[in-house]
């Protein structure tokens, strides 16, 4: 037996879970559609971590990642290898929680003349002012409150831990609009968090 076919035999009985990504993606493109548990597997929790960050909705969070897993496997067997598969499976995520947002603008765009009727003849309606919130809650609001070109890059670099060419890609955007944003919406989080964190 020569060298090459040993080699063939010992890479043949490495478990699934020790496989690299691109390994495993070369697998399903080639039939083996096993794989793609593997993936979901191992990446699951930091999609679940992504959408949690951008919408702070823990009831949305399994419902969402079962779309980009599902969009994923749709799409994988087109994938290029160009970039890592974190990396784009983060840019499937940020492409659905985009989408999200903005159902969720038009739903917000209709239901306001509502919400401002309904508050004015209830007072009870009204949103009470913050008390004994924890830094982690003023962070999360204070997030809330950026648009989404700014939120996004900070999820990912400041909370997901992303380098900026990962984070440009998912954005699909240069790594300097990337810096640039992150530098605004750093200042922008100041701005909001300073006179929450003194009237605590």
């Amino acid at each position: 037996m020569n060298s090459t076919a040993i080699f063939q035999i010992s890479e043949e009985t490495i478990p699934l879970e020790a496989k690299s990504d691109e390994a495993l993606i070369t697998m399903f493109q080639g039939g083996d559609r096993s794989t793609y548990r593997v993936l979901v597997d191992r990446h699951r929790e930091r999609v679940r971590n992504v959408v949690f960050s951008i919408f702070r909705d823990v009831d949305m969070v399994d419902d969402m990642a079962q779309e980009v897993f599902i969009k994923a496997y749709e799409a994988l067997p087109n994938f290029r290898f160009e970039s890592s598969f974190y990396t784009w499976l983060y840019r499937i995520t940020v492409n659905k929680a985009r989408d999200e947002m903005r159902k969720r603008k038009v739903k917000r765009f209709f239901s306001l003349d509502l919400m401002t009727e309904q508050k004015e003849h209830h007072p009870a309606l009204q949103t009470p002012a913050p008390t004994d919130m924890g830094v982690a809650d003023m962070v999360a609001q204070a997030l809330d409150r950026l648009p989404e070109k700014f939120r996004l890059p900070v999820i990912l670099k400041d909370i997901e831990g992303l380098s900026y060419d990962e984070i440009a890609e998912a954005l699909e955007c240069e790594v300097g609009t990337v810096k640039s944003r992150l530098s605004r919406a750093r200042a922008m989080l100041r701005t909001i968090l300073t006179p929450m964190m003194e009237a605590e």
